[in-house]
């Protein structure tokens, strides 16, 4: 089995995510592409507010359902505390000891990869799947670049500027989220009252 890993905090998820996920999926062969939802996410720890875990959880399996071969994961959810890909990599290394793993990363994620939790165990177990989009630094997998020490793979997706900043802003003030996040997942968010502002 080829297994795809999205890790991400998804506060909220949005169409970028899916549009990743999909691309990857078809480009690179994967049977399955989970979108792992952090528990507790160590870059952002901190720096910002983020919504409970079980929250954000429920946006993902709401965005995921129906989408052939995308599903939701609970994992690190499940296993609690700070969000470690290596643990992540161990688990499903466990419960999956035939599959190839492939980790899905946006291109702007692969400078900061030497700082990551173990990240020599992340090298070990993975093929990295880098998401380039157009209008971007492009990052290319193989040389003497950053990706050296990398089993990698690039792909391109549609320029699709999304920002989950923006998107929590617009629930808080009640502009549109339509297209921007799956009709789904906008449902969860109006149901649960996620980015309101108190007023």
């Amino acid at each position: 089995m080829r297994l795809g890993i999205l890790g991400g905090t998804f506060d909220p998820i949005h169409v970028g995510h899916l549009v990743a996920a999909v691309n990857a999926r078809y480009t690179v062969g994967l049977d399955r592409v989970l979108l792992v939802v952090a528990n507790e996410p160590w870059q952002k720890v901190g720096s910002r507010a983020v919504t409970p875990a079980a929250d954000r959880l429920a946006l993902v399996e709401a965005a995921v359902a129906g989408c052939e071969g995308l599903e939701a994961s609970a994992l690190e959810v499940d296993r609690g505390g700070v969000s470690y890909t290596a643990d992540t990599v161990d688990e499903l290394t466990a419960e999956h000891p035939d599959a190839e793993l492939f980790l899905l990363v946006g291109a702007d994620v692969v400078g900061g990869l030497d700082t990551w939790e173990r990240v020599e165990r992340v090298r070990e177990a993975v093929t990295l799947v880098v998401v380039n989009r157009p209008g971007a630094a492009m990052v290319e997998a193989g040389g003497d670049g950053p990706l050296a020490a990398w089993r990698a793979v690039t792909i391109e997706i549609p320029a699709l500027e999304i920002s989950s900043t923006d998107l929590r802003d617009r629930a808080a003030t009640g502009r549109p989220l339509d297209f921007l996040i799956p009709i789904e997942a906008i449902r969860v968010i109006r149901e649960r009252g996620l980015y309101a502002v108190e007023r």
